[in-house]
């Protein structure tokens, strides 16, 4: 498989379990804004190599998920801020346009050094 993103995790925010609970994570680069650090996963700067499509897949921890959907701003975000708001459920479509939907799994175990990675499959 070829690595489209890859990054290690850094910090991870105090309220992170509040988005845990609705089966969806925030993601941002080291670059976030102090009033957002609290309810994200924080990894360090990483490049885009290929724009993320459905069908690649969503690895955390070495947990891997099938990418079900990509909205209109998430390659775009995930470049620039390395922002994206992964969506646990299964869902093939979202409202906002900087979310992923990943295949309906329980989401991985966080940890410092953990590595994120999308991979095209």
């Amino acid at each position: 498989m070829i690595k489209k993103y890859e990054a290690k995790i850094t910090e991870i925010g105090e309220e992170v379990e509040i988005f845990a609970e609705e089966q969806m994570m925030v993601i941002f680069n080291n670059t976030v804004p102090e009033e957002l650090r609290s309810f994200a996963v924080i990894h360090e700067r990483a490049d885009l190599h290929e724009h993320v499509e459905a069908g690649d897949v969503l690895e955390i921890n070495g947990e891997r998920y099938a990418i079900l959907f990509v909205g209109s701003k998430g390659n775009e975000t995930l470049q620039d801020i390395g922002h994206c708001t992964i969506s646990f459920t299964g869902d093939v479509a979202a409202d906002l346009p900087g979310t992923m939907c990943v295949e309906n799994k329980p989401l991985p175990e966080l940890k410092l050094g953990a590595e994120i990675r999308i991979l095209k499959a």
